[in-house]
């Protein structure tokens, strides 16, 4: 069935739409290697859109390769002039972008879109030319070998052997409009191989025995072919919540194990892996903070960090939701993602009132409509284990307080009710006891006020119905009158448990946004890299109360510690080594992770979304070793540090803007000074040559005044050019000091005193 589609979900489909208006739109022909036709396939698609809707198409670059096929649909299109670029002694031959630009084609054809440019192009990578035509409103078609796709390149070095060096960023990938696969059987492209249609002889030989041997291709293939679906699945979802569709499509198999502080949880996240692997299927592992994680024991969040941290390790999407019926929250999350199966742990114990409210189990199957519910049961030994290693929570440390407090308050509702109201005014006194129960409940819970109904309806028994100061009841009416007594505060008690867990709920969301709010303003303020730092590193302390170190790359090319706290003592050589890996890899270490969990901290990879390279790295040492078990914690650095990214980045940009436009107006200084060297310079030597010619060849006829007037004039043609090559001289050392301000902020500034360490970095 079909329902209301989400209006978020549209809000983003209208705004999603409204931008790729004003871009252009981009199709990838994807294969698995070299050979296996995708230009020959982009040329017929751009000739039949040529040929049958009339469109303006033109080639941009188009590598036929010698490939007479290939040559002949190229020769019924219009092909844009190359730029020649002398590149290390050769003339090359690059996409020339601005006339691209201004010639703005309906269609232009790109190909090889991991192309390196040559020195002095606008762009280091074809596809960042590709994505400024894109931004232009120019419609592009290119190709693309799977093995240039950045997050498939240690995939591919670890099947072939081949370290892929030229590689396209996945969010490229991503934001294509269309990705067509052409796919060629592997034997097929060997015969294309041997038949000298992809290299030439003697390239193709080599090739054969390295690169296309017949496990690589096939390898290859499946990379392709899985890059494609995934990328038709995420158009599928997307559709599905454009379009407010909740029912199941198993198109493709989706699995979802439900996570919790339960030890049963990591032998459920075993078996889910072991199915996912079976079935090829995505992998989620969901776990839901309900309020009642708030009460729940340390020991308790323990295991819940262990389960969440063992689910990555196996390789699942982890995803945290909160709310308060977890039924209900994964359900939803299920439908939204098109989820197939659900594993779930069955309950070892069954009480008549789970019976009777229906467990998690059951309401997960009563609501799962198309998707399939699994349930199978952990070990014994574990539920041993958790109940004998299990100890008092803070709810249960409480409840002795809460209880007292119980009888308190119905003894003074008993005082206060038979010196205000007396026997004869039973409603009032009710509601003196519901009183009480409410004031109990507000600051000691469930049990607590349960405890004092119970002690209120034995109070209110006992003192004021007949026969008094016994718990004999003669009107039997009086019954109903406890019943609703109980019934009214169960109901009390649970709405003010719920609104003290939502109050709490919402107070540490407020926190949260508060802290990212207050970082991201001192951010946004921050100019440089340094200041942006200082900032960062101060709320991180703050939020933590923690030692932050930053590293980050300085004027040499090292790694250095460019900010620590004020008086903590230097990073060990240990987690030095820790802050390296987190460098080249851009994946989170220390503290609370699955590498290196014994470090001193939490270390986190300064890289916004969409940046290849980590900017950084953040080194947060709390006080307390065990504070980054909490996932919620690490998501929370995670969060920051990612702000901290993005600002450092944009500082970095800034300062490169600003070196550009020195450079920019240094090179205009340098012209405007060679245009007028070549008449300052020029007129005082004509003068002094005019001179000195005069004194040479006239000498004997001229007169010893004539003579004295061309001697001083040109002595004084020698002081004006002294000056003007003086200036000149000025204005060249002003020039450089100038180009090397820009090098010394980023590294002398940044270094503060006792903290100018550096990692090397490989």
């Amino acid at each position: 069935m079909n329902e209301r589609p989400d209006p978020d979900a549209l809000l983003d489909h209208v705004q999603a739409e409204e931008r790729g208006r004003a871009r252009g739109r981009l199709t990838v022909f994807l294969g698995m290697a070299a050979g296996v036709g995708k230009t020959f396939a982009m040329l017929q698609e751009a000739g039949w859109q040529r040929d049958v809707e009339g469109r303006d198409v033109v080639a941009g670059v188009v590598e036929t390769h010698g490939r007479f096929e290939t040559a002949t649909l190229l020769a019924g299109l219009e092909v844009l002039p190359r730029r020649r670029i002398e590149h290390r002694g050769a003339v090359v031959e690059e996409l020339d972008l601005d006339a691209a630009l201004a010639r703005r084609p309906s269609l232009l054809l790109v190909d090889e879109l991991a192309h390196t440019n040559a020195e002095g192009c606008r762009h280091p990578k074809r596809w960042q030319d590709v994505e400024e035509l894109l931004d232009a409103g120019i419609e592009v078609m290119t190709t693309l070998n799977v093995q240039h796709i950045e997050s498939l390149n240690d995939v591919v070095a670890q099947i072939t052997g081949v370290v892929v060096r030229e590689t396209v960023p996945d969010s490229v990938i991503d934001k294509a409009d269309e990705i067509k696969l052409v796919d060629l059987p592997p034997d097929e492209l060997l015969e294309r191989l041997r038949e000298g249609k992809v290299y030439r002889p003697a390239q193709a030989e080599r090739a054969a025995s390295g690169f296309f041997r017949k496990g690589n291709l096939i390898a290859l293939r499946e990379l392709s072919l899985r890059r494609t679906a995934e990328r038709v699945d995420a158009d599928m979802v997307a559709w599905r919540k454009a379009h407010g569709v909740r029912d199941t499509w198993a198109a493709s198999e989706r699995l979802l194990v439900c996570v919790s502080q339960s030890p049963f949880s990591a032998s459920l996240l075993r078996v889910g892996r072991r199915m996912a692997t079976s079935l090829r299927a995505r992998f989620y592992a969901v776990h839901v903070d309900t309020p009642a994680m708030l009460r729940a024991r340390d020991r308790d969040r323990e295991r819940l960090a262990e389960n969440l941290r063992l689910a990555e390790q196996l390789g699942a999407e982890v995803v945290t939701l909160a709310g308060e019926s977890p039924a209900r929250e994964i359900l939803r999350f299920a439908q939204e993602n098109n989820v197939t199966k659900i594993v779930a742990g069955k309950p070892r114990t069954w009480t008549p009132l789970a019976r009777l409210r229906g467990g998690f189990v059951d309401r997960l199957i009563a609501g799962s409509r198309d998707i399939d519910v699994l349930v199978t049961a952990g070990e014994d030994e574990e539920e041993r284990a958790a109940r004998s290693g299990s100890e008092p929570s803070p709810a249960q440390a409480s409840g002795a307080r809460g209880y007292l407090a119980g009888a308190g308050a119905t003894a003074l509702a008993t005082i206060a009710a038979a010196l205000l109201f007396g026997r004869p005014h039973l409603e009032d006194v009710v509601m003196t006891y519901m009183l009480a129960i409410v004031a109990v409940s507000t600051r000691f819970g469930f049990r607590a006020s349960l405890a004092t109904a119970g002690l209120s309806v034995l109070a209110f028994d006992f003192c004021f119905i007949p026969p008094y100061f016994t718990f004999t009841v003669a009107d039997l009416r009086h019954v109903g009158t406890f019943g609703v007594m109980l019934l009214v505060a169960v109901v009390i008690a649970s709405l003010t448990e719920r609104v003290r867990a939502q109050a709490e709920v919402a107070r540490r969301g407020e926190r949260r946004t508060a802290v990212l709010y207050a970082m991201s303003r001192d951010l946004a303020r921050a100019e440089s890299r340094e200041e942006v730092i200082r900032a960062g590193a101060r709320h991180v302390e703050q939020v933590f109360a923690a030692r932050v170190g930053v590293f980050a790359r300085d004027a040499a090319g090292e790694l250095s510690c460019v900010h620590l706290t004020a008086g903590a003592e230097p990073i060990p050589e240990k987690d030095l080594a820790v802050v390296r890996w987190v460098w080249s890899r851009r994946a989170e270490a220390g503290s609370g992770t699955s590498t290196v969990p014994s470090a001193g901290g939490l270390f986190l990879p300064l890289a916004g979304s969409g940046s290849q390279r980590a900017a950084g790295v953040l080194g947060i040492l709390p006080d307390d070793p065990g504070r980054f078990a909490d996932p919620e914690q690490r998501r929370l650095a995670s969060a920051l540090a990612t702000q901290m990214a993005v600002a450092v980045e944009r500082a970095e940009l800034a300062e490169e803007t600003q070196r550009a436009r020195i450079e920019v107006r240094s090179e205009q200084l340098r012209s405007t000074l060679l245009s007028s060297v070549s008449h300052d310079l020029r007129t005082p030597l004509a003068v002094m040559k005019g001179a000195a010619s005069t004194l040479v060849d006239d000498d004997d006829a001229l007169r010893p005044d004539t003579r004295r007037e061309l001697a001083e004039t040109v002595l004084e043609e020698t002081d004006r050019l002294e000056r003007l090559v003086r200036n000149l001289l000025d204005m060249t050392r002003a020039r450089g000091e100038a180009a090397r301000a820009p090098q010394r902020l980023g590294a002398t500034d940044m270094n503060e005193p006792g903290v100018g360490y550096r990692l090397k970095v490989e």
